[in-house]
């Protein structure tokens, strides 16, 4: 799967949603409800009612894109149901997105170039 750079910034919308909605619906939802922007770059993450299904917007720098997936067997493991949204690093996102209980990834440290002695 091709998924988000290491500094992707990842908000999750905690409140299922309409999963009839399509992207631009979904972008309008940002703005209004959660105050954001969805052309930004910022990825957003909406839940259905049936926690096996995902979407996901952000804008690539040329256009909206949406992603929608629904596991087979199991469900998502999602943030406790509230208004608002949570945000998520990429490695919990890349979790997340694979039906892994993300809540057990730990923000990685960020790579250092090696230091000279001299």
């Amino acid at each position: 799967m091709i998924g988000p750079g290491v500094g992707a910034r990842v908000m999750v919308a905690t409140r299922p949603v309409d999963f009839r909605k399509g992207p631009d619906a979904l972008a309008a939802l940002v703005s209004a409800q959660y105050g954001g922007d969805a052309f930004s770059g910022v990825i957003y993450v909406f839940r259905a009612k049936r926690a096996d299904r995902i979407k996901l917007i952000w804008w690539d720098g040329t256009g909206l894109c949406l992603m929608a997936k629904r596991l087979e067997q199991g469900g998502f493991k999602w943030p406790g149901i509230q208004d608002g949204v949570m945000r998520l690093s990429a490695a919990q996102l890349g979790a997340l997105l694979e039906g892994l209980d993300w809540r057990r990834v730990h923000g990685g440290r960020r790579p250092q170039a090696p230091q000279i002695a001299g």
